[in-house]
């Protein structure tokens, strides 16, 4: 049996160690968790500016590919999720990127955006929301695509490659391929044309 197991087996046990792990009622690791355990778990090739926010802990998957960048005033949390960022992808200034999620290479993210695969249960009003359990939705944005500034992804989305989701959207369907969405929720307004090789209103 995996020591993973055995402390997951064990309550007592699994609620001592999330303690070393993270101080109470906190989403941040403890700094000896930063500098000393996460080093070791996660794979790092590209830049991480200091001012970000790095919630990642060693229990969960964090990836950051070969010139890739996150920008200051970031926030990176891998607590309920993996966050996997592929090659040459810009983070930009102040995102929230909560796993789980998966950024493919060549992806622009601007500015204030969120992407959250995370949502908080409500159902029992006997029990204060922050104290109900969280449900998880894998994200993925594949490659080449733009992401304009405010936007927010909301959990279970997929972006297909190279789409452009305009500022200020609110994702709450899946993006096709190669198609431009815009507003509240976010609809297709244009899709590229092979034959034409043109972007086509809709």
């Amino acid at each position: 049996m995996s020591i993973s197991s055995v402390i997951k087996s064990n309550p007592a046990l699994k609620k001592w160690v999330h303690w070393l792990l993270i101080p109470s009622r906190q989403a941040r690791p403890r700094t000896w968790v930063k500098y000393f355990v996460n080093p070791f778990f996660h794979h790092v090739k590209g830049t991480i500016n200091w001012q970000t926010r790095m919630d990642v802990f060693p229990f969960q998957t964090f990836e950051l590919g070969k010139g890739s960048t996150i920008e200051d005033f970031a926030t990176i949390n891998n607590g309920v999720g993996a966050v996997c960022i592929g090659s040459q992808t810009r983070i930009g200034i102040g995102n929230v990127i909560i796993g789980p999620v998966n950024i493919g290479n060549n992806v622009i993210l601007a500015q204030n955006i969120v992407v959250s695969g995370l949502n908080h249960t409500y159902q029992n009003i006997d029990v204060p929301i922050k104290d109900q359990e969280v449900e998880t939705n894998q994200i993925t944005i594949e490659d080449n695509c733009w992401i304009g500034a405010n936007a927010v992804i909301t959990a279970g989305v997929t972006i297909g490659k190279h789409a452009v989701v305009a500022a200020g959207s609110i994702v709450t369907k899946d993006v096709p391929a190669f198609t431009i969405v815009a507003g509240n929720p976010a609809k297709i307004i244009k899709q590229y044309e092979k034959n034409t090789k043109t972007w086509v209103k809709i």
